[in-house]
């Protein structure tokens, strides 16, 4: 009775401090606040499977998410025939002769025995295989990225509604964590965190090159909403009389209204895949992944496949991280490859995940919300305190200057003075798993 008091509190706690961003600064700042911090919330959830449950050190989580939000545009973005016609189907063809060049090489390795024409025979064939790829590839991605560039030149979506990009998104980080995992999680979990890393890096650098695929640096704006358009609200007489009877304008009252809507839906997201980690945590399958977590030699020898296992909720915690990629993405109107940076999307995750305690779903919802908005308000406060400190000094001292510039750092010290707290005085999170 007294840990569930003391972990009610602990949500109240984080409750009473957005409550109070409300009544400090606004209502829009404390509801984004909460909309992202539900986001992140959602991807501490995929991660303490991968780490929690299994032990699984990724820190690629940025790529999934990444792929999450290329998902919002090739499901919700209207179709584009000027593109399909000009050069769409020629890459999908080319990429087809990719998926074939390396399917012919990996038959050639496992049917032909070892030796010299076992491998002059899978040389010849990735070398032509990637020849005739990139003579049918190029030339149709030309044709495609040359259709009215400024404003498009990509292949478009499917036009479908965009909440089905949210299960889409996930579906497509699965299948790169499958790929990922077959080839990757036979490695060391130092290896395994370098090669997650790494192909992180690789999917971002696609997505800020392949114009054709999704603009690349330059942006895929107004995407679709699941919520109505604030100027449609306002130009609503209904929803106008409705604001006024509450004492709000309707700009602020469209503002509220829309980011509540997104609230709801990132809620009704959040509790059903919580409920479903919860249901998996207290199954025999949570239970056979944890005794693989704490001793693999000895789940092995009780006939466990441990890799096929790691490879499952590798995919599974990918997944997870995808649908957060597809809802913030959504929640931002827009896809910006260029902003998705590890210290954000990978870093600031696995201290949600530190801090709320590793192996408790509940801790990793806590600690995302918590640190989410640490990082939003740290920066504004260490301001004010940084003002205050040098109140007495005069102008254009050089010592103030220098404390008011360094402000901007708050937010990373904060985080390390919080992660070393955390591990000194409750090493196994706040909400510890059980």
């Amino acid at each position: 009775m007294t840990e569930t008091v003391k972990n009610t509190a602990l949500f109240l706690g984080v409750a009473a401090l957005v409550v109070i961003t409300g009544f400090m600064q606004s209502w829009n700042s404390a509801i984004l606040i909460v909309n992202m911090g539900l986001i992140s919330a959602i991807m501490a959830i995929g991660v303490n499977l991968q780490w929690g449950f299994a032990g699984l050190f990724n820190v690629g989580v940025m790529g999934f998410v990444a792929l999450g939000g290329l998902a919002v545009v090739l499901v919700s973005e209207p179709l584009s025939p000027e593109a399909w016609s000009a050069g769409g189907w020629g890459i999908v063809l080319a990429l087809l002769l990719g998926a074939a060049t390396v399917f012919a090489a990996v038959m050639a390795t496992k049917r032909m025995p070892k030796g010299r024409n076992r491998a002059l025979t899978v040389l010849v064939v990735l070398i032509a295989g990637f020849v005739i790829y990139r003579a049918v590839f190029d030339p149709n991605v030309m044709a495609v990225e040359a259709i009215n560039p400024a404003a498009a030149g990509n292949i478009g979506g499917l036009g479908l509604p965009v909440l089905l990009a949210w299960p889409a998104g996930g579906l497509l980080a699965a299948g790169a964590a499958w790929l990922i995992g077959k080839t990757a999680l036979g490695l060391r979990s130092d290896y395994l965190a370098i090669a997650t890393l790494g192909i992180a890096e690789i999917i971002i650098a696609v997505m800020k090159n392949e114009d054709w695929l999704a603009r690349g640096v330059k942006n895929v704006i107004g995407l679709p909403r699941p919520v109505p358009y604030e100027i449609d609200l306002q130009n609503d007489p209904g929803f106008v009389e409705s604001a006024a009877s509450l004492g709000l304008d309707p700009v602020t009252a469209s503002t509220l209204y829309v980011k509540l809507g997104y609230s709801v839906l990132f809620t009704v997201v959040l509790l059903v895949l919580l409920w479903m980690a919860q249901m998996a945590l207290k199954s025999p399958w949570g239970r056979m992944m944890r005794a693989i977590r704490d001793n693999e030699v000895a789940a092995e020898a009780m006939g466990k496949d441990v890799t096929r296992r790691h490879l499952q909720v590798f995919v599974l915690g990918s997944a997870v991280c995808g649908i957060a990629g597809a809802m913030m993405t959504t929640l931002d109107g827009q896809l910006t490859p260029g902003t998705y940076q590890p210290l954000r999307f990978t870093f600031l995750i696995w201290v949600m995940v530190i801090v709320g305690g590793s192996g408790n779903n509940f801790g990793a919802v806590l600690g995302a919300m918590l640190i989410w908005f640490l990082w939003v308000q740290v920066e504004p406060l260490g301001l004010w305190l940084m003002n205050v400190i040098t109140f007495g000094l005069p102008e254009g001292s050089a010592l103030k200057s220098h404390l008011i510039d360094s402000a901007a750092h708050m937010r990373l010290l904060t985080m390390g003075v919080i992660l070393l707290l955390v591990l000194r005085f409750s090493p196994r999170g706040l909400i510890p798993e059980k």
